[in-house]
């Protein structure tokens, strides 16, 4: 992910600018403050990330926040299996926005990957990670990492270490060799003796010992809890509706603001009258900024009629000339010019593609800018009081917000307090940078003298997005005389250069890919699996494609390119078998499959599709397989799967962002339709455990949803899709 490279970047010149003296937190300082914010009387912390309770409760401080992925129950399995605590008496909140929870599992699992030297985390201390993840500061929810580096990297760790420290703590006081000792349910036994003493009566003494840094961890066979379907701890409180969101937060004498920004995006405003907004019952002040306008008043409703009641006037920032269709056009020039802003090279496939005369294949493919459409519209609340900022709000990076905050607000950092809350959907949107609604609550909180709240309208939401960004492809192959192919070409434009998320699963030759950057005046940020999602669907259509070419199935063509006896191959022929790939399928039907690796999983789709009477897809039928190395809860990491298809189908039968005159024209559902229950198909997902490190869950299931949907869609009609969505291409 691009943000998180920045950031490695630009926080590792700090550190090595400033050495290791003057920085916020080291590891034992870090481990002091978190304890100071977590702990009470009768509560013992072991690393800052656990703390073990007198009544043997223990309670596991995650990272990473809640938007419905479910990683904060397997974050908290991963540490009580390691721990062998009682799972009845486990629970799991909240890590504080605060440096001394900086994520040092991230900085080990990013910046060797983003470095160029993957060997990296085996060479470098633990303790450069750690000031990596304090100072940069480093708290973020993405790229699916939760369970594949602050559960493996970390809390396995961690709990692993403080069972050592309870043990040895147990044997001292028994006067018994630790070797004799077995720990299970949160007690540690003397099975000679008959002995035994709760984790509650031996944690206060274990947890002033220094835990050991690389402790053994637990092999597949002696797991308790990894790998077993446990409820998840955030249901209940969603189902009963106690659970509290961002727009849920109500202080008492709160006022609430809505917002109209500028409609081109990069306009600002050039003047607003505001007695229209003034007159309406309940607004109390309209705040000018520099690129929107900000109605407070007694409540939302009243808020918004202020605000539809205003005319404000807008530049366009010299940004009104961007259309849809013109961006695809730029792109295209933009390839033409062969000039590439990054080019990733095994072989000469530029050699074999300009041989190659009639063997050679060629076709473009276009996605458009996509929204990320969460029930939960942006909402932040804020109170600026005494010299202090207190803000309730969810963001997928806690530390980064409040730095955010201090700077737009001017308030000491140290006089910031973020309150982190569960978000109703998140998907890439609310990354700090890219969230214009905390510069916006910073801001009006000055100039409120009460605590106030931003609830962004529905209209505002997906006008003013930080979109998947626009992006087309051009792709090109060769293929060799024996049907394989024999080299492969891939030019595409968009803002983001998407080498650190695209993993090319086969085995060609000579291949290539080049990047030309572009940026219109969108903010292009994340989407559920990144870059995964434009080149799962480039990769995958165009080895349909040349399957077709070269007369062969496409299920078969992709497994002559794909290594003997490896994962990918057992992904891909899992789920044809699953699929019952090859026979008989209704008259009108017809089947698609892809394979996609990204976040270190491996995912398959099969799906069946066909066209409906109006000329509208019909999918029927999804048939997912995915190697995740461990599948940690196997229940919710099955939903993750789900989910993810479901968005990937979505995303490819009618969701767009488009552009006229520079602006945004989607305002809500009724123009930006996602997929509803009725049209969801029925979904089969089957886990391989492997051997593989653990890879993630939260977006892999997305990207092979389109290209398999679209495959499916040529072999019942015999039309290729080479463009998203695909909305009536086919009536």
């Amino acid at each position: 992910m691009k943000l998180i490279r920045r950031t490695f970047l630009v926080g590792g010149a700090a550190l090595v600018g400033g050495g290791v003296f003057g920085v916020w937190y080291g590891d034992s300082a870090a481990m002091a403050r978190a304890k100071q914010l977590t702990s009470k009387a009768g509560d013992s912390s072991f690393a800052g990330w656990v703390k073990i309770a007198n009544d043997d409760t223990v309670t596991v401080y995650s990272p990473h926040i809640d938007f419905g992925q479910g990683s904060q129950t397997a974050l908290a399995q991963m540490l009580a299996d390691e721990l062998d605590a009682d799972w009845s008496k486990v629970r799991v909140e909240q890590a504080p926005a605060d440096y001394a929870f900086g994520n040092t599992a991230l900085a080990k699992l990013f910046v060797p990957t983003m470095s160029g030297h993957p060997d990296l985390m085996k060479h470098m201390p633990d303790a450069v990670f750690s000031l990596l993840a304090r100072n940069v500061p480093l708290q973020i929810t993405g790229g699916s990492s939760a369970i594949r580096a602050t559960g493996q990297l970390c809390l396995r760790v961690v709990g692993a270490a403080a069972r050592q420290a309870l043990t040895a703590t147990a044997a001292e006081k028994l006067g018994v060799p630790e070797n004799e000792l077995t720990c299970a349910a949160s007690r540690v036994t003397h099975a000679k003796s008959g002995r035994s003493l709760r984790y509650g009566e031996l944690a206060e003494a274990a947890s002033v010992r220094a835990l050991p840094a690389e402790p053994v961890l637990k092999t597949r066979n002696q797991f308790t809890y990894i790998g077993k379907p446990v409820d998840r701890f955030d249901i209940p409180a969603k189902v009963n509706g106690t659970a509290q969101y961002g727009i849920d937060v109500s202080l008492p004498d709160m006022r609430v603001a809505t917002v109209i920004a500028a409609p081109v995006r990069g306009g600002k405003l050039l003047s607003v009258d505001h007695a229209p907004a003034m007159a309406v019952k309940g607004v109390e002040k309209v705040i000018a900024l520099d690129n929107a306008v900000v109605v407070v008043a007694s409540g939302y409703w009243p808020a918004l009629k202020g605000a539809r009641a205003l005319a404000p006037k807008f530049s366009d920032g010299g940004n009104g000339h961007y259309t849809s269709a013109g961006i695809y056009a730029e792109q295209g020039k933009l390839i033409d010019q062969a000039k590439p802003d990054a080019k990733y090279a095994k072989g000469d496939a530029a050699g074999v593609l300009g041989n190659a005369g009639a063997h050679k294949i060629a076709a473009e493919y276009r996605v458009p800018y996509l929204h990320h459409a969460t029930m939960e519209p942006l909402s932040m609340t804020a109170h600026h009081t005494d010299g202090t900022l207190e803000v309730w709000g969810g963001m997928q990076d806690p530390l980064q917000t409040r730095l955010l905050l201090a700077k737009f607000s001017g308030v000491p950092l140290d006089k910031v307090t973020l309150h982190t809350t569960l978000i109703g959907g998140g998907f890439g949107r609310r990354f700090p940078p890219y969230t214009q609604i905390v510069e916006q609550i910073a801001r009006v909180a000055m100039q409120v003298d009460h605590p106030v709240k931003i609830i962004w309208s529905r209209e505002e939401d997906v006008k003013q997005g930080a979109y998947r960004p626009q992006s087309l492809g051009r792709l090109q192959a060769a293929l060799g005389s024996d049907g394989r192919i024999a080299a492969w070409q891939t030019d595409y434009a968009q803002f983001a250069d998407a080498e650190s998320e695209t993993v090319f699963t086969y085995v060609v030759p000579a291949t290539a890919r080049r990047h030309f950057k572009y940026a219109a005046n969108q903010v292009d940020a994340f989407w559920r699996s990144v870059n995964s999602t434009q080149h799962g669907f480039y990769n995958e259509s165009f080895i349909d494609e040349l399957a077709h070419q070269a007369g062969a199935d496409p299920y078969a063509f992709r497994r002559k390119h794909l290594p003997a006896g490896g994962r990918h191959l057992a992904v891909l022929d899992s789920v044809a078998k699953r699929a019952g790939w090859g026979s008989a399928l209704p008259a009108g039907t017809g089947r698609g499959i892809a394979l996609v690796e990204c976040f270190g999983s491996i995912c398959a789709h099969v799906v069946e599709a066909s066209v409906g009477a109006d000329g509208t897809p019909v999918v029927h039928k999804v048939f997912a397989v995915v190697d995740c190395g461990t599948t940690v809860n196997p229940k919710n990491a099955e939903a993750q799967v789900q989910g993810g298809i479901l968005m990937g189908l979505s995303s490819a039968l009618g969701e767009a962002i488009t552009l006229t005159g520079g602006a945004v024209d989607q305002n809500s559902f009724t123009d930006y339709p996602v997929l509803k229950l009725a049209a969801a198909p029925a979904i089969d997902v089957h886990f391989i455990e492997s051997d593989a490190p653990i890879g993630g869950l939260g977006e892999p299931g997305l990207p092979p949803a389109a290209p398999a949907l679209a495959n499916a869609l040529f072999a019942a009609t015999g039309k290729r899709i080479r463009q998203l969505p695909i909305g009536r291409q086919l009536a």
